[in-house]
């Protein structure tokens, strides 16, 4: 298969890159500068039958365009927001994604930012490095779980192993969808706001991109209330993220765990001074074991494609 040409739009991890390497012929369209870019496509445009990327380096729909013999498109993430799922299909361009694989990693993550937060974690570091303990004493009390009621928007794979994870620490779980799922036993919300004025933490568990973007609005955060919490491991893009800072600088929210923003990796300056946010550089799925899964994923999708085999995780 080393006649095989692969554009590299975003690479894998070392290892699954080096197994690509000696697979295919590839393309590194990740390293070149604009006008490196350009030239590769004119000599090789015509070649490429597969491209790899991932969530951060997307796929756009006019590198598609510029791509006449493209077979598949394979991406080591699960959001597939920033990929051109639509126009590839309507080319018959398969495309796959990640997911399973980082269930478990994303709901960790989510229950420590969760910790984290209601239980101030950091300011307790920060109470002992600045001598307060000496100087003053015990910490300001803060909030348990336990008895706590989580609102999870966007009951899948990811939603039901946090939901698992928080009853297991005491908390009641309920959840917004479109529509309810017949295997939880969960209080089930078809409106957001209502659930929002029922809980005392709020999670949006949901796919980015033009369906969900703003759902978790200004009204929606405010419904949360000033004993409440928000927590995002899902996507920037769902929440109004300059009604949540304001709220949460007006005391109208208790505070908030976030792995994700609107404009990653920037991240807005008034969030970093608040001792009742804890933030997460957009790495939930971060560790060596699930990044390594899902590159082999990528592997493995390119391997069945030019086998004639089934795709093992295609996008629906």
């Amino acid at each position: 298969m080393r006649d095989i040409d692969v554009l590299v739009v975003c690479p894998n991890r070392p290892e699954q890159m080096k197994m690509l390497d000696e697979t295919y012929r590839l393309h590194r369209y990740d390293l070149a500068t604009p006008d490196e870019k350009e030239a590769m496509l004119r000599e090789v445009a015509s070649k490429i039958r597969a491209v790899v990327t991932t969530h951060g380096g997307g796929f756009e729909s006019s590198l598609l365009d510029r791509l006449p013999n493209l077979e598949i498109v394979t991406s080591s993430s699960v959001g597939v927001d920033t990929i051109c799922v639509d126009a590839c299909r309507a080319r018959g361009i398969p495309v796959t994604n990640t997911p399973d694989v980082l269930t478990d990693d994303v709901a960790d993550m989510a229950m420590m930012l969760l910790l984290a937060t209601l239980r101030r974690l950091l300011p307790g570091v920060d109470w002992i490095k600045s001598g307060n303990w000496v100087e003053k004493g015990m910490m300001p009390l803060n909030t348990s779980l336990k008895g706590k009621k989580l609102g999870i928007a966007g009951l899948g794979r990811i939603g039901k192993a946090i939901a698992r994870r928080a009853e297991a620490s005491g908390m009641e779980v309920s959840y917004y969808g479109r529509r309810p799922q017949l295997d939880v036993a969960y209080p089930y919300y078809d409106d957001l706001l209502s659930l929002a004025q029922d809980v005392d933490v709020l999670a949006p568990v949901v796919p980015g991109g033009p369906e969900t973007e703003g759902m978790v609005s200004r009204e929606v955060l405010s419904a949360i209330g000033p004993k409440g919490y928000f927590l995002n491991i899902s996507r920037g893009s769902v929440v109004d993220e300059g009604a949540l800072v304001e709220l949460l600088q007006a005391g109208a929210l208790a505070g908030a765990g976030l792995d994700v923003f609107v404009d990653e990796p920037h991240v807005p300056a008034a969030l970093l001074d608040m001792d009742n946010v804890v933030l997460q550089p957009h790495c939930a799925s971060g560790t060596v074991e699930t990044r390594g899964a899902m590159a082999q994923l990528v592997v493995d999708n390119l391997a069945a494609h030019f086998a004639g085999k089934p795709l093992l995780t295609p996008v629906g």
